[in-house]
């Protein structure tokens, strides 16, 4: 069979559908990319430089430089900065650029006409978003070391550690907003009522312990604090359990895969109607 034939090119579509759709997601993604440059840059210095050295300096200069887990505030609040920063890369591309392919430019219903499947459409998605998140994350990365906010070699895995938390939390993005037929703002209450508060109570900018024990759970249900926790060990060397380490890995990964398969299931169900 010659690989000209359209039937070769068929075969090989159905091979690396997808492939071909995260090529398709990097090209839109060149559409914004001056703003995924800017905040790639600007939020690791913005961030890195109010919270690890403004307040840092207020919080060391009152509480010692050990006061907080027995490291400097700046060594315990970057390993959660970069947590941020994997969720918010998810808030942004599981979300309305899926409610794009499905609703306002449905290219995902031309992609599913062609000999692409719904699953390879969701892991093409998946695939662009792991790569932009990982560019973002280890940016950030190099920006902590100029800082001087990584403490042990140990601390480039919080790298891989902040990519499971932002692929797992997004997956979940993913599969609700592949269930919207209509945005009456939904995305915008899930950005204020779930995202918010999460970076808020998650253990990343204060320990946990300080909040409500009523308030704590949020902490507990959180993929950001897990991933912030496992960080701050690989980072400083914060002291846990070896049982509470391998939860932190395990809840994301459960989140990642249940969000997966979901949003494979409810893409299958909207674009084969």
């Amino acid at each position: 069979m010659s690989a000209g034939t359209p039937t070769a090119r068929a075969s090989r579509v159905r091979r690396f559908g997808s492939w071909y759709v995260a090529e398709h997601r990097f090209r839109v993604m060149r559409s914004y990319a001056q703003t995924i440059t800017v905040t790639g840059i600007g939020n690791p210095l913005i961030y890195l430089y109010a919270l690890g050295v403004g307040l840092a300096t207020l919080v060391d200069q009152n509480l010692g430089p050990d006061a907080v887990n027995g490291v400097g505030y700046l060594q315990f609040v970057a390993p959660a900065l970069l947590g941020m920063a994997a969720i918010t890369v998810a808030s942004e591309e599981f979300t309305y650029p899926i409610m794009l392919g499905f609703k306002w430019n449905p290219t995902f219903y031309g992609m599913n006409a062609a000999p692409i499947s719904p699953a390879q459409i969701i892991n093409g998605v998946v695939i662009s978003v792991a790569a932009r998140m990982f560019a973002t994350c280890g940016l950030y990365y190099v920006f902590m070391l100029l800082f001087g906010a990584v403490v042990r070699p140990a601390g480039v895995l919080m790298i891989p550690v902040a990519l499971l938390v932002g692929l797992g939390f997004g997956a979940l993005l993913m599969a609700y907003t592949a269930t919207l037929t209509e945005d009456t703002g939904q995305l915008a209450m899930l950005m204020r009522f779930v995202i918010l508060p999460m970076t808020l109570f998650s253990g990343t900018f204060f320990p946990l312990s300080q909040l409500p024990i009523f308030l704590q759970w949020i902490g507990w249900l959180s993929p950001l604090w897990h991933g912030v926790e496992l960080s701050r060990v690989l980072s400083y060397g914060a002291v846990e359990p070896l049982w509470l380490s391998v939860v932190h890995v395990a809840y994301p990964a459960c989140l990642l895969a249940v969000g997966w398969w979901l949003a494979v299931r409810f893409a299958k169900r909207r674009l084969n109607k």
